[in-house]
């Protein structure tokens, strides 16, 4: 094999390993598993076409390659997403079993932290990201992004602050959490309106993420009362009969409801605090699921 040949096998090598660093980043930039592929594609493109011997920081190059391309990305979909029917959620990912065991990991992936940054602009998104998740140092930054040090102090300062203000209290899995939802399962196919009141947190919000292609409720669902009564007739009409099990998204517990003939039809985030359930995300757009089943793995 000529020298040529190893290099090309090593930057292969090189690249699978940082794979899942590098769908990490272009997910948490995008909140979409199937742009965040071709993302890290389209950077493999590039990295065979670099002069790798030039290259100090594989990592460090590669990151910066990723990031821009989802900046570029970013900016072309946020009107489609300002269009988009009904609510809109993140792409939901499958995670393996340990996936949380990095706290700070399990809570950047997390669908209220997706949704929190999706209010972000895309650089301050990425400064974001890339700072608190994944460590780099604002000059770096600066470098990524292509702006100015004092600028990027400036947008790390503002989002940092953005984000404080409306992030919500993460709590790792537990067996906790596990039982909470097992009695929430239950209540909801009993129909027992005072369990599910019980397991409810006061202000918990139900979001179903149709795409305007199967029905769900127009509107995110608040409050306990309003969210349980909604569960319930959900339970007795439109999801009567489906399969229920158990799986891990986005690094939280999840229920999956499969058609009789093993379909998915939607994927449900479930996110606790304590004894109680603050979150309810659920993914129906049949676009977002074709993938969702594919155990993606991340790092940081």
């Amino acid at each position: 094999m000529g020298i040529g040949a190893d290099r090309a096998v090593n930057g292969v090598e090189e690249f699978d390993g940082l794979r899942p660093l590098l769908f990490t980043v272009a997910y948490q930039l995008l909140g979409s598993a199937a742009d965040a592929e071709d993302v890290v594609q389209d950077s493999y493109l590039r990295w065979r076409e670099t002069d790798r011997a030039r290259v100090e920081n594989p990592r460090a190059y590669l990151t910066t390659i990723v990031t821009r391309q989802a900046l570029n990305h970013l900016r072309t979909v946020r009107r489609r997403r300002e269009e988009y029917v009904g609510s809109w959620l993140p792409e939901p990912i499958r995670t393996d079993d340990d996936a949380g065991r990095d706290v700070l990991l399990a809570e950047s992936v997390s669908m209220a932290m997706l949704l929190v940054l999706e209010t972000l602009g895309p650089t301050e998104r990425a400064v974001f990201v890339l700072s608190e998740v994944f460590g780099h140092s604002l000059v770096e930054i600066a470098g990524m992004v292509g702006k100015s040090d004092a600028t990027v102090r400036q947008i790390a300062h503002r989002a940092r602050a953005h984000v404080r203000e409306r992030r919500k209290r993460f709590e790792p899995d537990s067996e906790t959490s596990r039982a909470v939802i097992e009695r929430f399962l239950i209540a909801t196919q009993t129909g027992d309106m005072q369990t599910l009141m019980d397991v409810l947190a006061p202000d918990v919000v139900q979001i179903s993420d149709g795409g305007g292609k199967v029905t769900v409720a127009g509107k995110p669902v608040v409050g306990a009362e309003r969210v349980a009564t909604y569960l319930v007739r959900l339970a007795r009409n439109g999801v009567a009969g489906m399969l229920v099990e158990f799986g891990t998204f986005n690094a939280r517990p999840a229920v999956l409801l499969r058609t009789a003939d093993g379909l998915l039809d939607t994927v449900q985030l479930i996110e606790t605090s304590g004894e109680r359930i603050t979150g309810l995300y659920a993914i129906r757009n049949p676009d977002k699921l074709q993938t969702a089943e594919q155990i993606r793995v991340l790092d940081r």
